[in-house]
């Protein structure tokens, strides 16, 4: 997904925001403590999940001052500058109305935006956050702990756990969450965020909302105990509080699709507008090298056995590493998966797989974002992922620099082939060989 990064003044500071999708209502996302606009997109889970907002709302995120994208060394931000910020955005992208969906962290600022200015919220959805951090931060029962912590571990991703035990155990998502960090914010800033957020304590605004409000909560929450958010459900008038299952902080780790589910009800759209026609994938193309000579050798009715014997070796190792399908292109196939590092090892295990047929297959895999039509998929993602199998020799298994970056830690290893120059590209793009 490419989304533009733009910038707006709020006072003398730039905040960096974004807009995706086009229709529906307005939906302005509020971070948790830190965030990175732009490498939110190189998380599939996350991607996934923003491309699920975006498609039944225009969704505006932003970096909060002090983080990501937006001016760092600004100082620590108080809630009155925060919400300066948030109608900085609004007024940029042009919202008169939009529903806040304040995460973690976020959450606070979004009650006290909705409390102010209640004719520029169409309703206030809560997740996973508080009122106060005081007794509801599992982390902030031991703050020296945690600062010290934050200084030996901040920027090595070993902090992923504590904020979603089932992305700890992706191949290569440690690797992401550093990276993460490390552009997110610095150690020192970290601390001061933390020492801020300290201070917070909204409850006492709480029964001012008057704004339609949805309030959901892991019961299991490994860093914001599920209380805070049953205090919000009880002090906000007439909140509507949903206790999911799960010990995931991050809302798109766990079962993120109820998550959007919850807020597509609650924004009153309606679930035949929705199109889930645009979404993340890693897109393989299989190719038979020289199939037309190999045919004309062998003749019609045994190249039509061979073929037969080579699509039940490929869709066995399709099914063996959860690839889908799509279709075959004659001596090829088509597939998707939901995993880059599977795609490419399913890639190796086809090129194996083939062998004792006496082919030799040429295999190109890409990450991004494909149309689902019907049946079928379309979009750019797919043709890159065509011309870079094009790009790859015999029993060779090419992929895109995305694909690559993606399965950092999966222990796949990869010798650099150059930038290579794809039809229909501006740029070129570097491949990489999957080597065994």
């Amino acid at each position: 997904m490419v989304v533009e990064t733009r910038y707006v003044t709020s006072g003398e500071v730039f905040v960096a925001y974004q807009i995706s999708g086009q229709d529906g209502p307005d939906l302005l996302m509020t971070p948790g403590f830190v965030s990175h606009l732009e490498l939110s997109w190189e998380n599939p889970n996350a991607a996934r999940f923003l491309n699920d907002l975006a498609s039944f709302s225009r969704l505006i995120r932003f970096d909060k001052r002090g983080t990501g994208l937006s001016d760092r060394g600004v100082g620590v931000p108080h809630l009155d500058e925060r919400i300066d910020d948030v109608r900085a955005v609004l007024d940029a992208a042009g919202s008169k109305r939009a529903y806040l969906f304040g995460v973690s962290e976020g959450g606070p600022m979004s009650i006290l935006f909705a409390a102010t200015y209640p004719e520029r919220v169409a309703g206030l959805i809560l997740f996973g956050t508080y009122a106060r951090t005081v007794g509801a931060s599992v982390p902030f029962d031991d703050f020296v702990g945690l600062e010290r912590n934050i200084r030996s571990n901040w920027g090595t991703g070993k902090s992923l756990p504590s904020f979603s035990p089932s992305a700890g155990a992706v191949p290569g998502a440690m690797e992401r969450f550093a990276k993460f960090e490390r552009s997110a914010a610095s150690p020192s800033d970290v601390i001061n965020l933390m020492r801020m957020n300290r201070e917070i304590d909204v409850t006492a605004i709480l029964p001012s909302i008057r704004v339609p409000t949805l309030v959901m909560h892991r019961r299991d929450d490994v860093r914001i105990r599920a209380l805070a958010g049953r205090e919000l459900g009880e002090r906000i008038p007439h909140a509507r509080y949903i206790e999911l299952p799960g010990d995931d902080h991050l809302a798109w780790a766990g079962d993120q699709d109820r998550v959007v589910e919850e807020i597509r009800q609650f924004m009153g759209v309606s679930a035949t507008a929705v199109e889930f026609d645009r979404v993340l994938s890693t897109v393989l193309f299989t190719d038979i090298v020289d199939s037309t000579r190999r045919a004309a050798l062998v003749g019609d009715r045994q190249w039509r056995s061979i073929l037969e014997a080579h699509h039940a070796a490929v869709r066995s190792e399709l099914e063996r590493h959860r690839g889908r399908e799509v279709k075959t292109t004659g001596d090829g196939f088509l597939a998707l998966f939901d995993g880059p590092a599977r795609a490419v090892r399913c890639a190796q295990r086809i090129v194996s797989a083939v062998r004792p047929l006496d082919l030799e297959v040429r295999a190109g895999v890409h990450t991004g974002e494909v149309e689902m039509m019907g049946d079928d998929v379309g979009g750019i993602a797919v043709h890159i992922a065509a011309r870079v199998a094009q790009h790859a020799k015999a029993s060779e298994v090419l992929a895109s620099s995305t694909v690559r970056d993606l399965v950092a830690g999966a222990g796949l290893k990869f010798v650099d082939q150059g930038p290579a120059e794809l039809k229909g590209l501006a740029e070129p793009m570097r491949l990489f060989a999957a080597i065994t």
